[in-house]
């Protein structure tokens, strides 16, 4: 895709509406809410990187309560003509069509390459990936599982939603307690794992969440890993002007 002139790409990650309660979490959709008003008059392309709840999961007729706000607005950005495509974080892994269906917005569950004005980006929230974080690795294995998911479709929305809320906000594995620490570029799983790519195949950016920090690593004369940070504590989102990409944070001022 070549991006229009005056037009750009935008991206943010981990928002986690709903924690550590919906009342608590309101002002940053609100804050939200008014970044995707921001980006409105020139996005071409955006792109959601996963964790926008801090809880999600899509009975066959039932979707979480709540986020009225942030789903309108995409909804209002998809309609005017933006493309929009997300990608299922460790909070909302269990997101299936109801985006795609209700907004037309592509869901996806594993890094995608897009090429905008001929650069070559790998894409995704970035959980699982690389070395290391075998527990999680473990973990999101049993949560994938086919049987998993359906034995917790059998528990009542109202019972489910309010356990899976509980353990998102408690469980350090899930809540992602320690993702909000920088561990130095060797032990950086996914700077490691965007290296491994690079052996392998040439990319200009490797862009992921996951990781709650504002990031920008420098792999190769060519190449750059960026990590979105967050919407509680930096509100840090990315932008594409065309030709070069870089970390902003958003002040509703």
């Amino acid at each position: 895709m070549n991006i229009p002139l005056n037009k750009k790409i935008y991206f943010a990650s981990d928002q986690h509406f709903g924690a550590p309660t919906p009342e608590k979490s309101f002002p940053r959709e609100q804050k939200f809410v008014a970044w995707l008003d921001l980006i409105k008059k020139d996005a071409e392309v955006l792109f959601l990187l996963g964790d926008l709840f801090d809880f999600w999961f899509e009975y066959k007729t039932v979707v979480p309560k709540g986020f009225i706000r942030v789903l309108g607005k995409l909804a209002e950005l998809r309609d005017s003509g933006i493309q929009i495509y997300f990608f299922v974080g460790n909070h909302d892994l269990w997101m299936y069509d109801y985006f795609e269906r209700e907004l037309n917005i592509p869901v996806y569950h594993t890094p995608q390459e897009f090429t905008f004005n001929n650069k070559l980006f790998l894409i995704g929230h970035g959980d699982g990936l690389g070395p290391g974080d075998k527990g999680y690795k473990r973990m999101k294995k049993v949560f994938t599982n086919p049987f998993s998911k359906w034995l917790f479709r059998w528990l009542h929305p109202d019972l489910g939603v309010r356990l899976a809320q509980y353990l998102s906000v408690k469980n350090k594995l899930i809540s992602g307690a320690e993702d909000v620490k920088y561990l130095g570029e060797e032990n950086e799983w996914l700077v490691q794992y965007s290296k491994m790519k690079l052996q392998s195949k040439r990319y200009d950016y490797f862009v992921f969440g996951h990781r709650h920090l504002p990031l920008e690593i420098t792999l190769s004369e060519t190449a750059k890993y960026f990590n979105l940070g967050d919407w509680i504590h930096y509100f840090t989102y990315g932008i594409f002007d065309g030709a070069t990409f870089e970390l902003k944070k958003f002040t509703d001022q």
